[in-house]
C-alpha cells in the first residue's frame, strides 16, 4: 500500500499484521462462487475476513443432475430443470448482491454428460452465468484447497465425495501434491444391481486408488463432501457428542466401523429425522459407508478430520495471494470481529499482552487461542447483560471458524464465558466442558477471568495500562499499574483482580508506578 499508517509502526507479535483491511484483502471481501454437483447445486457468497471463510450467503438446491447418469448418458431431465431454476436465482441474487460475475464450476455430471457442454450453452444464454467444467484432478486439488483454508500447513489425504465421483489428494507441508478420481460417488453406486456386486467394484477401486496414491498408512484423513458429513453426524448422534459441529469432528476406524455397523441396524427415516438429514442426502449414506470402510481399511489413516470446506472455499482460496494463505484463519476472524462489533477495537492486542505473564509455558497453538480470546472479548456487548455470557458461550463454540479442534472451541468458549460471569457451574453448556481436561477447563476460568479483570483497565492508546507479575512457585501475582490506570482500580476491579488471585490459587499484591 501507499504510504505508512502508524499501525505499521506497531509490533503485531506472533502472528502478524491484520491484512483483512489491507489492498490483498479488499478485493476478496466478496466473493460470490457456484458449484454445481452431481446431486447438488450450491451458491455461497463469502465476505469479510477474507483469510477466514464469512459466509454472507449459502443456500443450497438438492437437484441430482447425475442420477441414473450410468444407465442413460446424460444428466437427469428433471435435475436438469431444477439445476437451471436454481442457477438462474443464483444469478438473480448476485446481481442484487452487486457480485456479478459469479465464479461457477461443474463437476463429475456435467464433465461425463453427453448433454453436459448442451446444458452450460443453456444456462449461460438463459442466466448469463458461464459455466466452467472442470476435471477429476482438478476438482481435487480445488478441494484440498478448502481444507488448506482452514487448516494451514496440512499434511495427508483429503477425500471428497460428491454424487458421481470421488477424488482423492496428497497434501505435504500446505501444499497439494497427487490427485486422482474415481466412479465412487453414492449416486454411481447405487445403480449398480446386487450387494455383492456393488461391494466388489468398490473393493477393486479403492485398490487402484491406493497403489496410485501410494501413500504410507498413518497419515490423517481429511473427509469432505456432504455424505461424509452426514455420516459424521450420525456418528455423533450415536455417541451422544454434545457440540454438532460438524467441521474438525475426528473420528477413529473403530468409531466408524461402528457407526456403519448402527446405520444398517436402525430405521434410517427415524435416524434421518434425529440427526436433521435430508431425504435426498439419507438416501446415499447407505453407499457412502461402503465406501468410506473400504476407504480406511486399505489407507489405514491414524485418525479422520471432517471439514465443512471443500470445493467452494478452495476456489475463495484460489483467488487469495500468498501472504494471505499464510495467515492463521481464526486470528484473522477474531481481529475482524474486533475491528466490526468490539467497542474499543485494537483494546484486544495489548489485552493479550496484559495476560500472557500468566501462560508463561503456552506454545504457539495455545498462544493463539488465547489471543483469539482476547480479541473476542469485547465482540458481544450488545447483548443483553442477563444473556451475554451465554451467547458469548454460544458464538465461540458454534460459529463458523476454521484451525479450530472441538475442545479448543470449548476452551475458548469457557474462556469468554468467564469474562462475562464468575459463575461456570449450573450453565446449560456443562455437558460441552466434559470436552476438556481438568487442567484445561482451569486454563480456561484463569484466562476468562484474567480478561474480565482486563477489561476493567481500558484505555486508548499503545500504552499498556499495567503489567502482571506471576510466580508459580511462591504463589505470588504483582499487578504493577502505571499512574494513569490509578484513577481506574476502583472497588470493582479490585474485586476482580482478588477473584484471579484466587484462580490461581495465590497472594496479590498492588504496586503504583509513579511514571
Amino acid at each position: 500500500m501507499d504510504g505508512q499508517s502508524d499501525g505499521d509502526h506497531v509490533d503485531w507479535g506472533l502472528f502478524g499484521k491484520p491484512l483483512f483491511s489491507s489492498d490483498l484483502a479488499k478485493g476478496l471481501s466478496r466473493v460470490g462462487v457456484i458449484d454445481v454437483g452431481s446431486n447438488s447445486v450450491r451458491m455461497v457468497v463469502f465476505d469479510g475476513a477474507a483469510r477466514s471463510p464469512a459466509y454472507f450467503y449459502n443456500e443450497k438446491i438438492m437437484c441430482a443432475l447425475g442420477a441414473g447418469l450410468s444407465e442413460t448418458g446424460r444428466l437427469n431431465p428433471q435435475g436438469r430443470e431444477r439445476a437451471l431454476a436454481a442457477i438462474a436465482r443464483f444469478a438473480a441474487l448476485g446481481e442484487g448482491m452487486g457480485i456479478l460475475p459469479l465464479v461457477t464450476v461443474a463437476t463429475a455430471a456435467v464433465r461425463e454428460a453427453e448433454d453436459g457442454p448442451d446444458f452450460c450453452a443453456e444456462v449461460e444464454a438463459k442466466t448469463g452465468v458461464k459455466i466452467q467444467i472442470i476435471d477429476g484432478e482438478e476438482e481435487a486439488r480445488l478441494s484440498a484447497q478448502g481444507v488448506l483454508l482452514g487448516w494451514p500447513g496440512s499434511y495427508g489425504l483429503v477425500c471428497d465425495i460428491g454424487g458421481s465421483s470421488m477424488e482423492l489428494a496428497d497434501l505435504a507441508e500446505g501444499r497439494v501434491g497427487r490427485r486422482v478420481t474415481s466412479p465412487l460417488g453414492p449416486l454411481k453406486l447405487r445403480e449398480i444391481k446386487g450387494k455383492k456386486n456393488r461391494a466388489s467394484f468398490v473393493k477393486s477401486t479403492m485398490k487402484e486408488l491406493h497403489e496410485q496414491m501410494d501413500m504410507p498408512s498413518g497419515m490423517r484423513l481429511f473427509l469432505v463432501g456432504g455424505s461424509w458429513r452426514a455420516i459424521a453426524r450420525i456418528d455423533m448422534e450415536r455417541r451422544g457428542y454434545p457440540l454438532t459441529v460438524l467441521h474438525e469432528y475426528r473420528m477413529t476406524a473403530r468409531r466408524i466401523s461402528r457407526t456403519a455397523k448402527y446405520i444398517a441396524q436402525s430405521d434410517l427415516e427415524d435416524l434421518r429425522k434425529r440427526c436433521g438429514i435430508s431425504e435426498a442426502r439419507m438416501s446415499l449414506v447407505p453407499q457412502a459407508v461402503i465406501v468410506l470402510n473400504e476407504l480406511i481399511r486399505r489407507f489405514k489413516p491414524k485418525d479422520v478430520a471432517v471439514s465443512s470446506y471443500g470445493i467452494r472455499e478452495g476456489m475463495l482460496y484460489e483467488q487469495m495471494p500468498d501472504e494471505l494463505r499464510a495467515l492463521d484463519p481464526l486470528i484473522e476472524a477474531a481481529r475482524f470481529a474486533e475491528s466490526k462489533d468490539a467497542r474499543l477495537p485494537g483494546f484486544g492486542r495489548k489485552l493479550y499482552d496484559f495476560v500472557m505473564p500468566l501462560f508463561p509455558r503456552a506454545g504457539w497453538q495455545r498462544r493463539r487461542i488465547i489471543q483469539a480470546a482476547c480479541h473476542l472479548h469485547d465482540v458481544s456487548w450488545r447483548a443483553h447483560p442477563d444473556y451475554r455470557a451465554e451467547v458469548t458461550f454460544d458464538n465461540a463454540t458454534r460459529a463458523n471458524l476454521g484451525g479450530l479442534k472441538h475442545s479448543e472451541r470449548v476452551l475458548l468458549g469457557l474462556a469468554l464465558l468467564t469474562r462475562y460471569t464468575n459463575k461456570t457451574e449450573n450453565t446449560p453448556f456443562e455437558n460441552l466442558f466434559t470436552l476438556l481436561s481438568p487442567a484445561q477447563r482451569r486454563e480456561a476460568v484463569i484466562l476468562g477471568t484474567a480478561m474480565r479483570f482486563g477489561a476493567m483497565l481500558w484505555l486508548t492508546g499503545d500504552e499498556l495500562p499495567g503489567r502482571l507479575k506471576y510466580k508459580s512457585k511462591s504463589k505470588q501475582l504483582t499487578l504493577h499499574l502505571s499512574k494513569i490506570a490509578k484513577p481506574l482500580y476502583g472497588e470493582v476491579a479490585q474485586s476482580r483482580f482478588q477473584a484471579l488471585g484466587d484462580a490461581l490459587d495465590c497472594e496479590t499484591q498492588v504496586k503504583f508506578s509513579k511514571r
